[in-house]
């Protein structure tokens, strides 16, 4: 069985409209797994058929229909199954394809596409932008929980400033999710803690990066080598600076965390 995702938005909108398109599908023996509105204006089905040709007659009739035009008629992206679940599109900027743009009132949404992400094998890179306290580091946590991985955190900030040098038994797995501050790695003048890193940039695992672009400097890595953008905000016109957050961070620094301990490696 495969599945396909067929969108369209309404020109003529009368009674039985959804119900002479379902009965077309029934007709050609094509299954509606899942049906949403997409964004006010517009349908959105994932169906499951068997045969190509299932899909193509359906596509030859459905196009010549007046009363909607087709928008998206495509095996599904993870956008795609996100639109029909949620009923709208995560936003993605015009001129950089990569890079998501969410706010604090869409992490669920937000959790939902990362667990997705993190449910494909393989090396994937992902960065996630944003001020203090906007549900950066929470939002990763809870999409692992989501995916069913276990994630590891090699620097963080989220109870005290620390940076991993080394990790023990299974960890070192592909499998898991790893999690590094852009800003706490950058900073780090421990060796261990830095040739951790590169092992862990080259293992064919998920790799989340708070803070990318202070990531990036200094060092081997650029933007263009993520996969992924996500810049989460608490408003839509929220700025992004570094001069705070860098502010943040010392301030944690000098007075030894949240806790008052000092920061730590292990």
């Amino acid at each position: 069985m495969r599945e396909w995702y067929f969108e369209y938005e309404i020109q003529i909108n009368r009674p039985g409209l959804l119900g002479d398109i379902a009965s077309l599908l029934g007709m050609l023996r094509v299954n509606i797994v899942t049906i949403n509105g997409v964004d006010q204006v517009r349908r959105g089905m994932l169906l499951r058929f068997e045969k190509e040709e299932q899909i193509e007659r359906f596509e030859n009739i459905v196009s010549t229909m007046e009363m909607i035009r087709v928008t998206k008629f495509r095996e599904p992206t993870t956008r795609d199954r996100l639109a029909i679940r949620h009923g709208r599109y995560i936003q993605r900027e015009a001129d950089e394809k990569k890079t998501f743009r969410f706010v604090r009132d869409e992490l669920g949404i937000l959790v939902d596409f990362m667990a997705e992400l993190f449910k494909k094998d393989g090396h994937k890179l992902i960065g996630i932008r944003g001020m203090p306290r906007v549900g950066k580091t929470e939002s990763v946590v809870a999409a692992s929980v989501c995916a069913n991985k276990r994630w590891l955190f090699l620097s963080s900030t989220m109870i005290k400033q620390t940076a991993r040098n080394k990790l023990i038994g299974d960890e070192f797995n592909s499998n898991n999710i790893f999690i590094l501050d852009g800003i706490v790695t950058r900073r780090s003048s421990d060796e261990k803690h830095q040739q951790l890193v590169r092992e862990m940039m080259s293992m064919p695992a998920i790799k989340v990066v708070e803070h990318p672009d202070m990531f990036v400097q200094h060092s081997e890595y650029t933007i263009e080598d993520f996969d992924y953008i996500i810049e989460l905000r608490h408003h839509p016109d929220e700025e992004i600076t570094y001069e705070i957050m860098e502010k943040h961070n010392s301030l944690l620094q000098d007075s030894g965390g949240f806790g008052g301990f000092g920061g730590f490696n292990f």
